[in-house]
C-alpha cells in the first residue's frame, strides 16, 4: 500500500503558512480567528477576509456598505433568494450606494444552469449596466451563485471585485471561505474556472434558518468531511447533535443560532480556511479537503444531478470509509461511525443508479487523470485523521466491489 498517512488534526506549522501573533486567536497556518470572522494570509501574497456576523442586511449595517466604496454594483441573485431578501436588498443598497449605482438581477440555479454561457450572461448584463473596472459584482445567495458570478467576475475586463454574500450553509462552509470559482462544461463539474479570492466573504447565520432541510444536510455533509479528516471534537459533537441547525429552538424569528451551531460554524471555516492556505493554487493536487471529491463529480452527473453536491459527497465519503477498512487503513469501527453519523443526518449512503463497480472506476480513473495521474484518495484511517491512496493499482477491482456492496447494504439499513 502506497497511501501515505497523514495525522493533520494538531495542524503542525510545517506546512509553511505562520500567522501573526496578535489576534485573538493565531492558527498555525496563516489564518487570524476574531469575533467577527477570520483573515487568511497566504505564503504567496495573497490576503483575504471572511466575515461571521449577524445583521448584514440590517439598514444600519455598515459592513457590506463598506465594501462598496461608492463603486458601481451589479448584483445578482437567485429566485429564492429574492423571494426572501430581494426586498430588503434593494433596500439596502438604495440606503448605501449613490442613485443609479446598482442593478439587481436575478439568475436561474442548479447544476444545469452553472455554465460558460451563464457566466457569459452576467458579463454581458454588467457591460450593460456599465460596469467599469472599477465597480464590482456582488453575488447573493448560494454556491452556484458565488461560483458563477465569482467566474465571470475572474474574466470581465481580466479581473474585476466581486463580494460574496453566502446565504446557504455550504456557501458558508465551504465556497464563502475559499479561492475557486468555477463552471461545468465539457460534461465534467467544474472544468473551466479560476482562483480568484473575492473582496469580501459575508456569512450571516441568520440566512440559514431559512432554509430547507435538504439544503441544511448538503451543508452538513461539507462539515462532516472536515471533521472525519482533521477533527474529532467536531465530529463528535456532529455524533451528539445530528440535527444541529435544524432543532425546534431555531427558526426564521431567530437572529443567529446558539452556540453549539456558532461552534459548529465557526470551527469548520476554520479548519476548510487552514487547509487551504498554504495551497490556495493547489500546485500540490494531494489536498486533504478533497476527502468524498472523487466519486461523487461522477455521481453527480451520471445521475443527472438527481443528488444535490453534498448528497453525492455523503455517498464518496461512506464508499471512502469501506475502502479504508478493507484496505486495512481504517478500523470497522471507524468506517461504521463514519457511515452511521451521515445516515443520522439523513444523507444518502448509497446511490443504486450511480454506484456501479463500471461507474466507480470509470470516477477512479477521471481524478487520477484530473489529478497529474496519481489517484490523491483521501481515505480515513481513524476520525480526525486521514490517508492518501496514491495509485490505482492499490484499489483492486474486487476491493472496490466489496466496499460498494457493504455500501448497499448501509443504504438499505438506511431507507429501512
Amino acid at each position: 500500500m502506497s497511501g501515505q498517512i497523514l495525522d493533520r488534526a494538531g495542524h503542525p506549522p510545517a506546512r509553511g503558512c505562520e500567522g501573526p501573533a496578535d489576534a485573538v486567536r493565531s492558527a498555525p497556518a496563516g489564518v487570524r480567528e476574531d469575533p467577527g470572522g477570520f483573515t487568511l494570509e497566504a505564503p504567496d501574497g495573497i490576503r483575504y477576509r471572511v466575515d461571521l456576523a449577524s445583521g448584514v442586511l440590517d439598514p444600519g449595517s455598515t459592513l457590506l456598505a463598506g465594501h462598496l466604496e461608492g463603486r458601481r454594483v451589479v448584483a445578482f441573485v437567485s429566485p429564492t433568494v429574492n423571494r426572501l431578501y430581494g426586498d430588503r436588498l434593494r433596500a439596502y443598497l438604495d440606503a448605501h450606494t449613490r442613485p443609479g449605482q446598482w442593478t439587481l438581477h436575478v439568475m436561474a440555479t442548479g447544476e444545469r444552469h452553472k455554465t460558460l454561457a451563464a457566466a457569459e450572461r452576467v458579463c454581458a448584463l454588467a457591460k450593460a449596466d456599465g460596469l467599469d473596472r472599477h465597480g464590482l459584482l456582488l453575488a447573493f445567495g448560494g454556491g452556484i451563485v458565488a461560483d458563477v458570478v465569482g467566474f465571470a467576475a475572474s474574466i470581465y475586463a481580466r479581473g474585476i471585485r466581486y463580494i460574496k454574500v453566502n446565504t446557504t450553509l455550504v456557501g458558508q462552509v465551504d465556497v464563502g471561505v475559499g479561492v475557486k470559482t468555477g463552471v461545468n462544461a465539457l460534461q465534467t463539474k467544474n472544468m473551466f474556472g479560476a482562483y480568484h479570492p473575492a473582496h469580501a466573504s459575508l456569512n450571516d447565520p441568520a440566512f440559514l434558518t431559512t432554509l430547507p432541510d435538504r439544503e441544511i444536510r448538503c451543508g452538513l455533509a461539507e462539515i462532516v468531511k472536515m471533521a472525519v479528516i482533521l477533527d474529532e471534537d467536531l465530529f463528535r459533537t456532529l455524533e451528539r447533535h445530528p440535527d444541529a441547525f435544524r432543532r425546534p429552538t431555531a427558526g426564521p424569528t431567530d437572529r443567529s443560532y446558539g452556540e453549539l451551531e456558532t461552534y459548529i460554524l465557526r470551527t469548520s471555516m476554520r479548519l476548510m480556511m487552514e487547509e487551504l492556505c498554504p495551497n490556495l493554487h493547489e500546485h500540490d493536487l494531494a489536498r486533504l479537503v478533497d476527502f468524498g471529491h472523487t466519486f461523487s463529480p461522477l455521481i453527480e452527473t451520471a445521475g443527472g444531478h438527481r443528488l444535490e453536491h453534498g448528497e453525492a459527497v455523503a455517498v464518496d465519503m461512506a464508499l471512502s470509509a469501506h475502502l479504508a477498512r478493507l484496505l486495512g487503513l481504517a478500523d470497522e469501527e471507524t468506517c461504521d461511525r463514519v457511515v452511521r453519523l451521515l445516515r443520522r443526518i439523513g444523507l444518502p449512503v448509497f446511490d443504486p443508479s450511480t454506484c456501479t463497480p463500471e461507474l466507480m472506476t470509470q470516477a477512479l480513473r477521471a481524478s487520477w487523470q484530473r489529478r497529474g495521474r496519481k489517484l490523491h484518495l483521501v481515505v480515513p484511517t481513524a476520525v480526525g485523521k486521514a490517508a492518501f491512496v496514491e495509485e490505482l493499482a492499490d484499489i483492486p477491482g474486487y476491493v472496490l466491489e466489496d466496499a460498494l456492496r457493504a455500501l448497499a447494504a448501509d443504504g438499505a439499513r438506511h431507507d429501512a
